[in-house]
Protein backbone atom coordinates (compact mmCIF):
# COMPACT_ATOMS: atom_id res chain seq x y z
CA UNK A 1 0.00 0.00 0.00
CA UNK A 2 1.32 3.26 -1.18
CA UNK A 3 2.43 6.01 1.68
CA UNK A 4 0.19 8.69 0.53
CA UNK A 5 -3.38 6.72 0.72
CA UNK A 6 -2.96 6.62 4.58
CA UNK A 7 -2.71 9.46 6.86
CA UNK A 8 -1.91 9.43 10.89
CA UNK A 9 -3.87 12.02 13.40
CA UNK A 10 -1.88 12.87 16.16
CA UNK A 11 -4.28 14.15 19.01
CA UNK A 12 -2.13 15.57 21.79
CA UNK A 13 -4.66 15.81 24.68
CA UNK A 14 -4.04 16.71 28.48
CA UNK A 15 -5.11 13.59 29.42
CA UNK A 16 -3.79 10.78 26.17
CA UNK A 17 -2.08 11.04 23.36
CA UNK A 18 -3.56 8.87 20.59
CA UNK A 19 -2.17 8.10 17.34
CA UNK A 20 -4.55 6.99 14.51
CA UNK A 21 -3.61 5.66 11.06
CA UNK A 22 -6.59 5.47 8.52
CA UNK A 23 -7.24 5.54 4.79
CA UNK A 24 -10.21 5.83 2.55
CA UNK A 25 -11.63 2.22 1.33
CA UNK A 26 -13.61 2.21 -2.25
CA UNK A 27 -16.71 3.65 -0.31
CA UNK A 28 -15.17 6.89 0.52
CA UNK A 29 -15.48 5.92 4.20
CA UNK A 30 -12.56 5.98 6.58
CA UNK A 31 -10.84 2.63 7.83
CA UNK A 32 -8.99 2.76 11.00
CA UNK A 33 -5.73 0.34 10.42
CA UNK A 34 -4.41 1.20 14.04
CA UNK A 35 -4.64 3.11 17.21
CA UNK A 36 -2.63 3.71 19.48
CA UNK A 37 -3.07 5.35 23.16
CA UNK A 38 -0.13 6.41 26.38
CA UNK A 39 -1.07 8.71 29.01
CA UNK A 40 -0.38 12.13 28.55
CA UNK A 41 2.17 13.30 31.49
CA UNK A 42 3.75 16.59 29.90
CA UNK A 43 0.50 18.10 28.74
CA UNK A 44 -1.35 21.22 30.76
CA UNK A 45 -4.72 22.77 29.41
CA UNK A 46 -3.89 21.94 26.12
CA UNK A 47 -0.47 23.27 26.44
CA UNK A 48 2.97 21.35 26.20
CA UNK A 49 4.76 22.18 29.35
CA UNK A 50 7.00 19.61 30.12
CA UNK A 51 8.68 18.62 26.46
CA UNK A 52 10.67 15.25 27.59
CA UNK A 53 7.45 13.69 29.09
CA UNK A 54 5.56 14.86 26.04
CA UNK A 55 8.03 13.24 23.72
CA UNK A 56 7.67 9.74 25.53
CA UNK A 57 4.24 9.84 25.28
CA UNK A 58 4.19 10.27 21.52
CA UNK A 59 6.42 7.65 21.22
CA UNK A 60 4.77 4.98 22.88
CA UNK A 61 1.24 5.82 21.50
CA UNK A 62 3.09 5.91 17.86
CA UNK A 63 4.95 2.47 19.13
CA UNK A 64 1.73 1.35 19.82
CA UNK A 65 -0.39 2.50 16.61
CA UNK A 66 2.77 0.61 14.67
CA UNK A 67 2.82 -2.37 15.70
CA UNK A 68 -1.16 -2.37 15.70
CA UNK A 69 -0.93 -1.84 12.18
CA UNK A 70 2.50 -3.29 10.95
CA UNK A 71 3.06 0.05 9.20
CA UNK A 72 6.17 2.97 9.94
CA UNK A 73 4.77 6.18 10.77
CA UNK A 74 6.37 8.88 9.34
CA UNK A 75 4.34 11.82 8.69
CA UNK A 76 1.52 13.10 11.03
CA UNK A 77 -1.06 15.90 11.19
CA UNK A 78 -1.13 17.11 14.69
CA UNK A 79 -4.41 19.12 16.54
CA UNK A 80 -3.83 22.09 18.70
CA UNK A 81 -5.97 23.74 21.31
CA UNK A 82 -4.98 25.31 24.29
CA UNK A 83 -5.98 28.70 26.43
CA UNK A 84 -3.95 31.10 23.88
CA UNK A 85 -6.08 30.22 20.57
CA UNK A 86 -8.44 32.93 19.64
CA UNK A 87 -9.93 33.74 16.66
CA UNK A 88 -11.02 36.98 14.56
CA UNK A 89 -13.05 38.16 11.30
CA UNK A 90 -11.58 39.92 8.78
CA UNK A 91 -11.66 41.02 5.60
CA UNK A 92 -9.78 41.35 2.31
CA UNK A 93 -9.57 41.66 -1.15
CA UNK A 94 -7.16 41.87 -4.37
CA UNK A 95 -7.41 43.13 -7.49
CA UNK A 96 -6.38 41.10 -10.47
CA UNK A 97 -4.31 42.18 -13.23
CA UNK A 98 -6.53 40.23 -15.48
CA UNK A 99 -10.00 40.63 -15.51
CA UNK A 100 -10.35 38.79 -18.69
CA UNK A 101 -9.18 35.47 -16.87
CA UNK A 102 -11.18 33.33 -15.29
CA UNK A 103 -10.09 33.40 -11.40
CA UNK A 104 -8.33 30.26 -10.26
CA UNK A 105 -7.08 28.34 -7.80
CA UNK A 106 -4.03 30.47 -8.07
CA UNK A 107 -6.02 33.91 -6.77
CA UNK A 108 -7.91 32.30 -3.73
CA UNK A 109 -3.92 30.96 -2.86
CA UNK A 110 -3.07 34.89 -3.40
CA UNK A 111 -5.70 36.07 -1.40
CA UNK A 112 -5.36 34.48 1.27
CA UNK A 113 -1.32 34.36 1.55
CA UNK A 114 -2.23 37.94 2.18
CA UNK A 115 -4.05 37.38 4.87
CA UNK A 116 -1.28 35.51 6.55
CA UNK A 117 0.72 38.50 6.50
CA UNK A 118 -1.59 40.79 9.03
CA UNK A 119 0.49 41.50 11.47
CA UNK A 120 -0.37 40.19 14.97
CA UNK A 121 0.05 40.95 18.57
CA UNK A 122 3.93 40.07 19.33
CA UNK A 123 4.56 36.65 20.30
CA UNK A 124 1.01 35.45 18.16
CA UNK A 125 0.87 33.49 14.69
CA UNK A 126 -1.87 32.57 12.26
CA UNK A 127 -2.52 28.84 12.26
CA UNK A 128 -5.78 28.98 10.04
CA UNK A 129 -7.21 30.87 7.07
CA UNK A 130 -10.82 30.43 6.44
CA UNK A 131 -12.63 31.53 3.84
CA UNK A 132 -16.12 32.22 4.35
CA UNK A 133 -17.74 33.74 1.71
CA UNK A 134 -16.70 35.63 -1.38
CA UNK A 135 -17.60 38.78 -3.64
CA UNK A 136 -16.50 38.96 -7.10
CA UNK A 137 -16.79 42.60 -8.82
CA UNK A 138 -19.67 43.50 -5.64
CA UNK A 139 -21.45 40.85 -6.10
CA UNK A 140 -21.69 39.12 -2.65
CA UNK A 141 -22.42 35.71 -1.11
CA UNK A 142 -20.73 33.57 -3.30
CA UNK A 143 -19.53 30.07 -1.88
CA UNK A 144 -17.25 28.72 -5.10
CA UNK A 145 -15.62 31.85 -7.65
CA UNK A 146 -13.50 29.76 -9.25
CA UNK A 147 -14.27 29.49 -12.66
CA UNK A 148 -15.59 33.35 -12.61
CA UNK A 149 -14.85 36.07 -14.61
CA UNK A 150 -14.26 39.51 -12.57
CA UNK A 151 -11.20 42.21 -11.29
CA UNK A 152 -11.94 42.30 -7.96
CA UNK A 153 -11.99 39.33 -5.68
CA UNK A 154 -13.04 40.11 -2.19
CA UNK A 155 -13.41 37.24 0.89
CA UNK A 156 -14.50 37.57 4.25
CA UNK A 157 -12.12 35.07 6.73
CA UNK A 158 -12.53 33.73 9.89
CA UNK A 159 -8.51 33.99 11.15
CA UNK A 160 -7.37 31.55 14.47
CA UNK A 161 -4.72 33.08 15.89
CA UNK A 162 -2.17 30.88 18.87
CA UNK A 163 1.11 31.89 20.42
CA UNK A 164 4.36 31.02 18.61
CA UNK A 165 5.95 29.34 21.69
CA UNK A 166 3.05 27.02 21.96
CA UNK A 167 2.98 25.89 18.25
CA UNK A 168 6.91 25.69 18.18
CA UNK A 169 6.98 23.52 21.31
CA UNK A 170 4.25 20.71 19.70
CA UNK A 171 6.66 21.03 16.78
CA UNK A 172 9.83 20.66 18.92
CA UNK A 173 8.16 17.12 20.97
CA UNK A 174 6.90 16.08 17.19
CA UNK A 175 10.07 16.01 15.44
CA UNK A 176 11.94 15.29 18.55
CA UNK A 177 9.88 11.82 18.51
CA UNK A 178 11.24 11.09 14.92
CA UNK A 179 8.46 12.03 13.23
CA UNK A 180 7.53 14.84 10.28
CA UNK A 181 5.52 17.68 11.26
CA UNK A 182 2.81 17.39 8.25
CA UNK A 183 -0.10 20.16 9.33
CA UNK A 184 -1.62 21.72 12.51
CA UNK A 185 -5.00 21.55 12.51
CA UNK A 186 -7.43 23.40 14.99
CA UNK A 187 -8.86 20.92 17.02
CA UNK A 188 -12.59 21.66 17.64
CA UNK A 189 -12.22 22.09 13.80
CA UNK A 190 -10.89 18.39 13.13
CA UNK A 191 -13.76 17.03 15.75
CA UNK A 192 -16.49 18.82 14.14
CA UNK A 193 -15.06 17.20 10.44
CA UNK A 194 -15.45 13.56 12.42
CA UNK A 195 -19.13 14.06 13.55
CA UNK A 196 -21.44 16.61 12.42
CA UNK A 197 -23.11 16.16 8.88
CA UNK A 198 -23.50 18.63 6.34
CA UNK A 199 -27.58 19.43 6.96
CA UNK A 200 -26.51 20.64 10.84
CA UNK A 201 -23.50 22.73 9.33
CA UNK A 202 -26.16 24.17 6.99
CA UNK A 203 -28.66 24.36 9.50
CA UNK A 204 -26.66 25.98 11.59
CA UNK A 205 -24.99 24.01 15.20
CA UNK A 206 -22.61 24.63 17.48
CA UNK A 207 -20.18 21.54 18.51
CA UNK A 208 -18.82 21.08 22.04
CA UNK A 209 -15.67 18.86 22.36
CA UNK A 210 -15.12 18.36 26.36
CA UNK A 211 -11.69 17.50 27.10
CA UNK A 212 -9.46 16.15 29.48
CA UNK A 213 -7.71 20.13 30.29
CA UNK A 214 -9.76 22.29 27.72
CA UNK A 215 -13.47 22.57 26.14
CA UNK A 216 -13.46 23.18 22.52
CA UNK A 217 -16.44 25.32 20.56
CA UNK A 218 -16.71 25.59 16.77
CA UNK A 219 -20.46 27.10 15.57
CA UNK A 220 -20.98 26.45 11.97
CA UNK A 221 -24.05 28.18 9.61
CA UNK A 222 -25.09 27.65 6.20
CA UNK A 223 -21.99 25.24 5.94
CA UNK A 224 -19.14 27.84 7.25
CA UNK A 225 -17.27 27.66 9.78
CA UNK A 226 -19.02 31.48 11.97
CA UNK A 227 -16.84 30.81 15.43
CA UNK A 228 -14.22 29.19 17.59
CA UNK A 229 -13.08 29.37 20.89
CA UNK A 230 -10.97 27.39 23.57
CA UNK A 231 -12.08 27.29 27.33
CA UNK A 232 -9.66 26.17 29.82
CA UNK A 233 -11.51 23.81 31.86
CA UNK A 234 -12.89 20.26 30.91
CA UNK A 235 -12.96 16.78 32.82
CA UNK A 236 -9.58 17.16 34.56
CA UNK A 237 -11.10 20.27 36.47
CA UNK A 238 -14.56 17.89 37.72
CA UNK A 239 -11.91 15.34 38.97
CA UNK A 240 -10.16 17.70 40.50
CA UNK A 241 -12.79 19.11 42.37
CA UNK A 242 -14.23 15.52 43.06
CA UNK A 243 -10.98 14.81 44.80
CA UNK A 244 -10.56 17.86 47.07
CA UNK A 245 -14.52 17.26 48.15
CA UNK A 246 -14.34 13.84 48.82
CA UNK A 247 -10.36 13.84 50.74
CA UNK A 248 -9.64 11.50 48.40
CA UNK A 249 -6.78 10.43 45.75
CA UNK A 250 -6.74 11.69 41.53
CA UNK A 251 -6.99 8.08 40.33
CA UNK A 252 -10.46 7.34 42.77
CA UNK A 253 -11.90 10.81 41.96
CA UNK A 254 -11.89 9.52 38.72
CA UNK A 255 -12.93 6.44 38.65
CA UNK A 256 -16.08 7.62 41.00
CA UNK A 257 -16.91 10.21 38.09
CA UNK A 258 -16.20 7.47 35.53
CA UNK A 259 -18.62 5.28 37.88
CA UNK A 260 -21.09 7.27 39.62
CA UNK A 261 -20.91 10.62 38.11
CA UNK A 262 -23.75 12.19 36.84
CA UNK A 263 -24.76 16.01 36.07
CA UNK A 264 -27.98 15.99 37.52
CA UNK A 265 -28.28 15.50 41.83
CA UNK A 266 -31.88 15.05 41.29
CA UNK A 267 -30.82 11.14 39.82
CA UNK A 268 -29.08 9.85 43.46
CA UNK A 269 -31.13 9.19 46.22
CA UNK A 270 -29.84 10.34 49.78
CA UNK A 271 -29.30 6.38 50.71
CA UNK A 272 -27.21 5.35 48.36
CA UNK A 273 -23.54 5.33 49.35
CA UNK A 274 -20.00 4.24 47.51
CA UNK A 275 -17.53 2.85 49.81
CA UNK A 276 -13.68 3.98 48.71
CA UNK A 277 -10.66 1.85 50.49
CA UNK A 278 -8.62 4.05 52.49
CA UNK A 279 -5.08 4.58 52.13
CA UNK A 280 -2.45 2.46 53.52
CA UNK A 281 -3.89 1.18 56.98
CA UNK A 282 -6.70 3.66 57.05
CA UNK A 283 -10.61 2.86 57.55
CA UNK A 284 -12.30 3.22 54.36
CA UNK A 285 -14.63 6.37 53.34
CA UNK A 286 -17.87 6.40 52.42
CA UNK A 287 -19.16 8.84 49.85
CA UNK A 288 -23.20 9.55 49.28
CA UNK A 289 -23.68 9.61 45.21
CA UNK A 290 -26.06 12.60 46.35
CA UNK A 291 -22.78 14.84 47.22
CA UNK A 292 -20.99 13.13 44.62
CA UNK A 293 -23.27 14.56 42.06
CA UNK A 294 -23.75 17.79 43.33
CA UNK A 295 -19.96 18.40 43.35
CA UNK A 296 -20.32 17.64 39.21
CA UNK A 297 -23.16 19.68 38.97
CA UNK A 298 -21.37 22.89 40.16
CA UNK A 299 -18.63 22.37 38.14
CA UNK A 300 -20.38 21.22 34.58
CA UNK A 301 -22.87 23.97 35.29
CA UNK A 302 -19.79 26.27 34.94
CA UNK A 303 -18.49 25.28 31.71
CA UNK A 304 -21.72 25.08 30.08
CA UNK A 305 -22.17 28.73 31.17
CA UNK A 306 -19.07 30.19 29.65
CA UNK A 307 -19.43 27.80 26.53
CA UNK A 308 -23.19 29.35 25.76
CA UNK A 309 -21.66 32.44 26.53
CA UNK A 310 -19.61 32.21 23.53
CA UNK A 311 -22.56 30.89 21.95
CA UNK A 312 -24.42 34.20 22.62
CA UNK A 313 -21.25 36.44 21.75
CA UNK A 314 -21.42 34.87 18.27
CA UNK A 315 -24.88 36.15 17.52
CA UNK A 316 -27.48 33.27 18.65
CA UNK A 317 -30.29 35.35 19.55
CA UNK A 318 -30.49 36.69 16.27
CA UNK A 319 -32.84 35.22 13.69
CA UNK A 320 -30.68 35.03 11.15
CA UNK A 321 -28.21 33.56 13.46
CA UNK A 322 -30.15 31.27 14.56
CA UNK A 323 -28.56 27.35 15.28
CA UNK A 324 -31.60 25.16 14.50
CA UNK A 325 -29.43 22.12 14.26
CA UNK A 326 -28.53 23.06 18.12
CA UNK A 327 -25.60 21.90 20.16
CA UNK A 328 -23.54 18.46 19.31
CA UNK A 329 -21.74 17.17 22.46
CA UNK A 330 -18.29 15.76 22.00
CA UNK A 331 -14.71 13.94 23.66
CA UNK A 332 -14.29 12.24 26.77
CA UNK A 333 -16.16 14.47 29.34
CA UNK A 334 -19.69 14.41 26.98
CA UNK A 335 -19.88 10.61 27.95
CA UNK A 336 -20.66 12.08 31.86
CA UNK A 337 -24.38 11.03 32.47
CA UNK A 338 -27.47 12.81 32.13
CA UNK A 339 -24.78 15.68 30.55
CA UNK A 340 -27.28 16.03 27.37
CA UNK A 341 -30.30 16.89 29.47
CA UNK A 342 -28.08 19.24 31.65
CA UNK A 343 -27.25 20.95 28.69
CA UNK A 344 -30.76 21.13 26.97
CA UNK A 345 -32.16 22.82 30.48
CA UNK A 346 -29.21 25.79 30.69
CA UNK A 347 -29.52 26.31 27.06
CA UNK A 348 -32.77 25.54 25.80
CA UNK A 349 -31.10 24.28 22.48
CA UNK A 350 -31.56 20.59 20.80
CA UNK A 351 -28.80 18.58 22.12
CA UNK A 352 -26.86 15.40 21.39
CA UNK A 353 -23.81 13.43 21.63
CA UNK A 354 -21.97 13.27 18.78
CA UNK A 355 -19.94 9.92 17.81
CA UNK A 356 -17.18 10.10 14.98
CA UNK A 357 -19.42 6.75 13.46
CA UNK A 358 -20.70 8.41 10.94
CA UNK A 359 -17.53 8.82 8.31
CA UNK A 360 -16.49 5.45 9.66
CA UNK A 361 -16.80 2.20 7.90
CA UNK A 362 -18.87 -0.45 9.11
CA UNK A 363 -16.42 -3.24 10.41
CA UNK A 364 -14.67 -0.29 12.39
CA UNK A 365 -13.80 -1.19 15.76
CA UNK A 366 -16.12 -0.43 18.76
CA UNK A 367 -13.57 1.48 20.74
CA UNK A 368 -12.71 3.57 17.91
CA UNK A 369 -16.48 4.86 17.32
CA UNK A 370 -15.93 6.34 21.07
CA UNK A 371 -16.62 10.31 21.10
CA UNK A 372 -13.10 10.45 22.77
CA UNK A 373 -11.95 9.68 19.58
CA UNK A 374 -13.73 11.93 17.41
CA UNK A 375 -10.15 14.57 17.32
CA UNK A 376 -8.06 11.46 16.17
CA UNK A 377 -10.67 10.53 13.24
CA UNK A 378 -11.23 14.05 12.46
CA UNK A 379 -7.10 15.10 11.95
CA UNK A 380 -7.03 11.53 10.02
CA UNK A 381 -10.18 12.97 7.66
CA UNK A 382 -8.82 16.68 7.24
CA UNK A 383 -5.45 15.11 6.12
CA UNK A 384 -6.54 12.78 3.61
CA UNK A 385 -8.91 15.04 2.04
CA UNK A 386 -6.04 17.61 2.10
CA UNK A 387 -3.94 15.43 0.18
CA UNK A 388 -7.22 14.32 -2.52
CA UNK A 389 -7.57 18.92 -3.16
CA UNK A 390 -3.58 19.36 -3.54
CA UNK A 391 -3.54 17.56 -7.25
CA UNK A 392 -6.64 18.93 -7.92
CA UNK A 393 -5.72 22.02 -7.36
CA UNK A 394 -2.89 21.72 -9.19
CA UNK A 395 -4.80 19.94 -12.00
CA UNK A 396 -6.87 23.47 -12.25
CA UNK A 397 -3.83 25.63 -12.37
CA UNK A 398 -2.18 23.26 -15.42
CA UNK A 399 -5.92 23.29 -17.50
CA UNK A 400 -5.54 27.45 -16.91
CA UNK A 401 -2.40 27.36 -18.33
CA UNK A 402 -2.78 25.05 -20.83
CA UNK A 403 -5.90 27.19 -22.43
CA UNK A 404 -3.87 29.84 -22.23
CA UNK A 405 -0.52 28.26 -24.29
CA UNK A 406 -3.52 26.96 -26.71
CA UNK A 407 -4.82 30.77 -26.83
CA UNK A 408 -1.43 31.70 -27.87
CA UNK A 409 -0.66 29.35 -30.47
CA UNK A 410 -3.63 29.86 -31.87
CA UNK A 411 -3.61 33.22 -32.60
CA UNK A 412 0.15 32.48 -33.80
CA UNK A 413 -1.80 30.35 -36.15
CA UNK A 414 -3.91 33.16 -37.26
CA UNK A 415 -1.63 35.98 -37.91
CA UNK A 416 0.33 36.33 -41.10
CA UNK A 417 3.88 35.31 -42.29
CA UNK A 418 4.57 38.43 -42.46
CA UNK A 419 5.01 39.37 -38.57
CA UNK A 420 7.20 35.66 -38.37
CA UNK A 421 9.67 37.26 -40.43
CA UNK A 422 9.24 40.59 -38.42
CA UNK A 423 9.96 38.81 -34.71
CA UNK A 424 13.51 38.04 -35.33
CA UNK A 425 14.36 42.16 -36.42
CA UNK A 426 12.50 43.00 -33.07
CA UNK A 427 15.06 40.36 -31.01
CA UNK A 428 17.84 42.14 -33.05
CA UNK A 429 16.60 46.16 -32.24
CA UNK A 430 16.35 44.70 -28.73
CA UNK A 431 19.86 43.54 -28.30
CA UNK A 432 21.44 46.03 -29.88
CA UNK A 433 19.56 48.35 -27.43
CA UNK A 434 20.62 46.47 -24.40
CA UNK A 435 24.49 46.45 -26.21
CA UNK A 436 24.67 50.54 -27.02
CA UNK A 437 22.96 50.36 -23.17
CA UNK A 438 26.12 48.19 -21.92
CA UNK A 439 29.07 50.29 -23.66
CA UNK A 440 27.07 53.49 -22.60
CA UNK A 441 27.68 52.01 -19.29
CA UNK A 442 31.33 51.33 -19.69
CA UNK A 443 32.40 54.48 -20.66
CA UNK A 444 30.11 55.74 -17.46
CA UNK A 445 33.00 53.34 -15.52
CA UNK A 446 36.10 54.44 -17.26
CA UNK A 447 35.31 58.46 -17.05
CA UNK A 448 34.96 57.72 -13.65
CA UNK A 449 38.16 56.13 -13.08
Amino acid sequence: MEQKDIAVGLDIGTTKIVAMIGRYNDYHKLEILGIGKSKSLGVHRGVVNNITQTIQSIQQAVQEAESVSGMKIEDVVVGIAGQHIRSLQHSDYITRADADQVIGPRDIDMLCNQVHKLVMLPGEEIIHVLPQEYKVDGQAEITQPIGMYGGRLEANFHVVVGQVSSIRNIGRCVKSAGLNLDKITLEPLASANAVLSQEEKEAGVALIDIGGGTTDLAIFKDGIIRHTAVIPFGGNVITEDIKEGCSIIEKQAELLKIKFGSAWPGENKDNEIVSIPGLRGREPKEITLKNLSKIIHARVVEIVEQVYLEIKNYGHEEQKKKLIAGIVLTGGGSQLKHLKQLVEYITGMDTRIGYPNEHLAGDSDSETTSPLYATAVGLVMNSLEHRRNEPEAQQDTAIVEEEVIEEQSETAIETDEEEEIVQPKEKKIRKSIFDTWAEKFKDFLDNAE
